[in-house]
């Protein structure tokens, strides 16, 4: 299989809340991507068990059916989706939602309110990371 193709330049994106949702959308778009987008952690489940290829994958922590960390934890097991950066993000302000995220296997933790700037460069920098594979 190809490292670079359409598909490499997909990001899935999973949020509960529409309107973090469209942001984020936004703003992976405008970067060049194509952003395949997930309601809560259930979509992104089905999504993930889809086949898509997928660039990175952006990741609320706190979602409905299935959180993000149990997300990335999935990732990981499945030697397909290991690669992919994920970057999580959350309004919660338990700094143990970080280390959890970090310890499931997420590469970045974005906290709640962010910058447009902030998610462009983290996005920039580890899709970058994922494509030179530097581990």
């Amino acid at each position: 299989m190809s490292e670079e193709q359409t598909s490499e330049q997909q990001v899935l994106v999973a949020d509960d809340d529409p309107a973090i949702l469209r942001l984020v959308k936004a703003v992976v778009e405008s970067e060049g991507f194509t952003v395949m987008t997930a309601r809560d952690g259930k979509e992104a489940y089905k999504i993930l068990q889809s086949g898509e290829q997928f660039a990175a994958a952006i990741f609320d922590v706190v979602m409905p059916y299935i959180q993000g960390t149990e997300l990335v934890r999935y990732m990981q097991s499945e030697k397909r989706l290991m690669k992919i950066p994920v970057i999580m993000m959350t309004a919660e302000q338990n700094p143990r939602l970080s280390s959890d995220s970090f310890s499931a296997g997420a590469i970045a933790f974005l906290p709640k309110p962010f910058t447009n700037s902030q998610l462009k460069m983290m996005l920039k920098m580890f899709v970058q990371k994922g494509k030179t594979t530097t581990t």
